[in-house]
């Protein structure tokens, strides 16, 4: 990749956020970590991110309003894929109206998600 797209993964196992950076950064992305809404949101305000990785389910903020703030006050917001281990035939609405995406369901297959981030980001 010439230009590397920057992603931002939002979730509390960092078992998870340091499995995506190596192997997101093995396929050309800049990736950055964070382990909280919190955090996560903060970090978007900061800096532009091309996709962000958010879980569900995080300390301080959830993943959904994450999202919503997101799509709601950043201008020209980054992509959302929200990442989560509940049912995600009842999620995918709620992720929808947050302003993310797509959804995937945990847990996934890294190529899956390889090919997701792919498949909505080279839509940018």
């Amino acid at each position: 990749m010439e230009n590397k797209l920057k992603l931002l993964i939002a979730d509390d196992e960092m078992d998870i956020t340091e499995l995506l950076k190596g192997f997101l950064s093995s396929h050309g992305y800049e990736c950055e970590a964070v382990t909280n809404g919190k955090d996560a949101l903060n970090k978007i305000k900061q800096n532009k991110y091309d996709l962000v990785l958010l879980d569900v389910m995080m300390p301080y903020i959830d993943g959904y309003h994450v999202a919503y703030e997101i799509t709601n006050q950043i201008e020209n917001p980054p992509h959302i894929i929200i990442m989560t281990s509940r049912d995600i035939q009842f999620e995918k609405n709620i992720a929808k109206m947050s302003g993310a995406a797509e959804i995937i369901q945990k847990p996934f297959n890294l190529d899956d998600m390889l090919k997701l981030i792919k498949k909505i980001t080279e839509n940018k």
